[in-house]
């Protein structure tokens, strides 16, 4: 869809430079739904996180918002959320996870830039990941891998790393790296701004986590974390610096190298930093092929494309709507486009904005 309402470049240019979006991409059960509702607790969205567990004590997960999603405690549709956090404003598009409604999920993907690979640390890669990863492949898409549930015994970080290079051909840099596992999991050690993050746990991860931020060289850290703990992680740490690859954002963005996270959404280990390392790696809206070619996103002229029709959410009416990537230009209320399938121009007038804000949406 096309329009020719104009936008000044400059402002365009700087909404593009403080925008990033990215899907989830999952096995059934690895803790994706969870995931989203943590980065929009720490995004400023929500106020507490919600859970995905069908259990009426508990509050129901803001993306699952179907009744089905909150009786089955499983994502069925693909949702899109829009929260600010540090001066961007972040599309995440959660998808559904359980391979019954894979087919959702490979439409949302066309819409995102980034795409995050959430693996559960006992199991590693599993077989619908693997098929949301070659989809991801295919269009050459910057994949950040996110290892959940370390707060659980799993198995071994350099393991899990070499499955990934193994298995599906892709460089990983451990932009984190966890300090024990299970019972022992007392933090992750941040290589960017060399930290040591311990955390405390919240109750049910529903609360932002406090944490202790501590230099590498801080002596605390030992006594904190223990002896052999300490020992085993400066080990690991030093085989990372001397044997391991370079963070390179070029093959980032081409989809051959995946910057790697260690943590835990239930209880909200490394998740803040996940945030703050993908604003600085994610790549940013670029441009989109079209029936006249390439549309960068900096261009004046509104365009977008369709993603995804969704229909009969609400058993009382006959519902409707239309998910469009907004490629170029800015889109408003009631304006005009034009149809590039069938030429005709269509009047935009009830546009919907999904944003996480409160307990309802």
């Amino acid at each position: 869809m096309t329009s020719t309402t104009l936008v000044p470049s400059s402002e365009i240019a700087e909404a593009v430079e403080y925008r990033r979006n990215f899907a989830i991409i999952s096995h059934p059960d690895a803790g994706k739904t969870t995931l989203t509702e943590k980065l929009l607790l720490y995004g400023g969205a929500i106020h507490e996180a919600g859970s995905v567990k069908a259990r009426r004590a508990q509050r129901h997960a803001v993306s699952d918002w179907m009744e089905l999603e909150q009786q089955r405690g499983i994502s069925i549709t693909s949702t899109v959320l829009q929260f600010s956090y540090a001066n961007y404003w972040i599309n995440l598009l959660d998808t559904p996870g359980h391979q019954d409604f894979s087919e959702d999920t490979y439409r949302t993907l066309a819409a995102a830039d980034n795409a995050v690979m959430l693996e559960d640390a006992a199991k590693g890669l599993e077989p619908q990941t693997r098929k949301l990863f070659e989809v991801c492949r295919m269009r050459d898409m910057p994949i950040f891998t996110f290892f959940n549930k370390l707060d659980r015994p799993g198995r071994e970080p350099l393991e899990l790393l070499d499955e990934i290079e193994q298995e599906l051909g892709l460089t990983t840099y451990a932009v984190n790296w966890p300090i024990g596992m299970g019972d022992r999991f007392k933090g992750v050690f941040d290589r960017r701004k060399q930290q040591v993050h311990l955390f405390e746990r919240t109750a049910h991860g529903s609360k932002e986590a406090k944490n202790t931020v501590l230099d590498i060289d801080d002596p605390r850290i030992e006594e904190l974390v223990g002896q052999n703990l300490y020992e085993q992680f400066r080990e690991e740490l030093e085989m990372l610096d001397e044997i391991g690859p370079k963070l390179d954002l070029e093959m980032v963005h081409a989809g051959q190298m995946t910057p790697v996270f260690f943590g835990s959404a239930m209880t909200n280990f490394g998740v803040e930093l996940f945030l703050d390392a993908f604003l600085d790696y994610g790549l940013k809206p670029g441009s989109h092929e079209s029936t006249i070619g390439p549309v960068p996103p900096t261009q004046e002229d509104f365009s977008g494309f369709i993603f995804k029709l969704q229909a009969n959410m609400d058993p009382r009416h006959r519902d409707r709507v239309a998910f469009i990537r907004v490629c170029s230009g800015k889109f408003e209320k009631d304006m005009v486009v034009n149809h590039a399938r069938t030429g005709k121009n269509v009047r935009l007038s009830h546009p919907q904005k999904l944003l996480a804000k409160g307990e309802s949406l």
